[in-house]
């Protein structure tokens, strides 16, 4: 048995949920594919999958043995990208997380030139808020704005992160234009964000000449992601504080009115962060250095 032939197959009926649809993708016959796994489990004395004439589910020794030989593999690949043919030509998979805003606004509309220039990486991209457990969940890297904590983690600072304050016509026409900061707690409301992983809600900032105010604001609507807290004040539901790189589309069409245009708030660092194990590797590293000129590109260096 070719024990690393038949791990790949084993992981993409895992990806795919169908021994059809990875066959396929391995380029090999069903029934090879299918004696690869019978001979694996026999191996293993253990069952992977359970199938039936409908679907392919994961045993729960299957889903530990997924997670090992995902781990495993990655790492053949990244000793094989070590040598010195594959250092001009980094290969294998990338499993990246940042939140879904940045995705949908700043990296996704980019990776195609990405992968023009890598054609051998192939990219997982998560989109959450939470923290990542970067060696238990086998993520290569994180893009998260705010400071890093974890001295455990490589960061490299890649950008910063502008907020504007803004609200929709419709919430104008009904309560006015907020004059002051103070009055998002007693004549405005706010469309407020809070943490999914610690449920913290977040203060809004305002800094002028020296001063420095953070308001709570009154709210009927509070959001944990990003992309529901935009949709939230499009809706009139609320004023909003809220990246740049998010709202500036929408105040450029006129959808939201920028508000207290005279008072700054801080802007957040951006960070790529990478366990140490990763600091070498090929595909992360050419993935930072392009991440870190996108944002250049994207005025949020």
């Amino acid at each position: 048995m070719d024990q690393l032939a038949a791990m790949r197959g084993f992981m993409r009926v895992v990806e795919t949920g169908s021994f059809t649809r990875a066959a396929a993708v391995l380029a090999l016959p069903k029934a090879t594919l299918t004696k690869q796994i019978q001979q694996l489990e026999a191996h293993l004395s253990t069952r992977l999958l359970n199938r039936t004439t409908r679907r392919v589910t994961v045993t729960p020794d299957g889903a530990a043995y997924y997670e090992r030989a995902l781990a495993l593999l990655n790492d053949l690949e990244e000793l094989d990208g070590s040598m010195s043919a594959s250092q001009a030509n980094p290969r294998g998979r990338l499993r990246i997380d940042l939140s879904p805003s940045l995705a949908v606004e700043v990296l996704i509309p980019a990776l195609p030139d990405f992968l023009a220039r890598y054609p051998d990486i192939q990219l997982d991209v998560g989109c959450t808020d939470r923290p990542v457990d970067l060696l238990g969940e086998n993520v290569d890297c994180v893009i998260r704005a705010g400071e890093i904590r974890d001295p455990s983690l490589i960061a490299r600072r890649i950008g910063q992160v502008p907020f504007l304050t803004c609200a929709a016509p419709s919430y104008i026409a009904a309560h006015g234009i907020p004059r002051h900061p103070s009055e998002l707690e007693t004549e405005h409301v706010v469309v407020r964000y809070f943490s999914e992983a610690t449920g913290r809600y977040f203060d809004y900032e305002f800094r002028r000449d020296g001063e420095v105010i953070e308001v709570a604001g009154r709210y009927r609507v509070a959001c944990n992601d990003g992309v529901a807290y935009l949709a939230a004040g499009l809706a009139g539901m609320g004023v909003l504080q809220a990246p740049a790189f998010l709202v500036a589309p929408h105040i450029a069409r006129g959808a939201l009115v920028s508000v207290l245009g005279e008072w700054d708030a801080e802007p957040l660092p951006i960070h790529v962060v990478y366990a140490p194990n990763r600091h070498l590797s090929n595909r992360v590293r050419v993935f930072v250095d392009w991440v870190a000129d996108r944002f250049a590109r994207a005025n949020l260096a």
